[in-house]
């Protein structure tokens, strides 16, 4: 009985399907792995829901620049933690924004009064209508923006941070050259027009290149009167220095 049992021979053939089988079972598991791998998203780069309103988070900061509405936020979320896990700080210069990139670094410009601040995106925000960022208590000090609780700004993208996972330490990929541009010193702003024309008027007599900029700020119309001052931040800072000691007091550097 058991010399009648032979064992199964398989054709060469059967023995090749079943090994070419086998691989490319093993590929295509290898390239589900890969595919999933590769676009697996960060969390925080994740479209996400805030009041029934979705939001899909910006893959890159490169060359983002907007004019807004800024904010800020302190004590009632002091100690908290923020949409990238960090403990917020009201005292650290951070800020929430709702689409760039967490560790994004950006140049906010308070437009009414020409103060500055680089701030480091850590968390989502504001969810309010209108508003394009949310400071830290600290950043907003830097800004004079604590008082009026909000303010017209320009936020630029200046590059994403990484982190080193050896050192800890983070690296800053700049997108924007601020150093190079056009540059004006708003010497004056005045809400009758005449009083900016006649001011125009003075420093164009002398040779500079001077405009006149209308602004619509809480329902009232200003005439600002900016003066060329270059094409380097630091021939503008100069120039800036020299027009405060010449009586302008209220003169800052715009960049355009």
């Amino acid at each position: 009985m058991l010399s009648s049992l032979r064992p199964i021979h398989h054709s060469n053939n059967c023995y090749k399907a079943v090994i070419v089988i086998a691989v490319i079972s093993v590929l295509l598991s290898g390239m589900f792995f890969h595919c999933s791998a590769a676009t697996r998203k960060k969390g925080t780069q994740r479209p996400y829901v805030i009041n029934n309103k979705s939001y899909s988070p910006l893959p890159s900061a490169e060359g983002y620049e907007k004019i807004g509405i800024a904010s800020w936020y302190g004590a009632d979320f002091h100690g908290r933690k923020t949409s990238n896990g960090e403990t917020y700080n009201m005292h650290a210069i951070t800020a929430a924004h709702k689409l760039l990139p967490m560790h994004t670094m950006l140049l906010v410009t308070n437009l009414d009064n020409g103060k500055e601040i680089v701030v480091r995106v850590n968390d989502r925000g504001p969810f309010v209508q209108g508003r394009i960022i949310d400071l830290s208590y600290a950043a907003a000090q830097k800004v004079s923006i604590v008082k009026t609780g909000t303010a017209r700004v320009k936020i630029t993208a200046l590059g994403e941070t990484q982190r080193n996972k050896k050192t800890g330490k983070r690296t800053f990929k700049k997108h924007a050259d601020l150093r190079s541009g056009t540059f004006f010193v708003q010497i004056g702003a005045f809400t009758k027009k005449y009083n900016a024309l006649e001011l125009q008027e003075k420093f164009l007599d002398r040779g500079h290149r001077t405009v006149i900029q209308k602004a619509l700020i809480k329902g009232d119309t200003y005439y600002r009167v900016q003066v060329f001052v270059g094409e380097t931040l630091g021939s503008a800072r100069k120039s800036e220095k020299l027009l405060r000691e010449k009586g302008y007091t209220g003169a800052f550097v715009i960049a355009r």
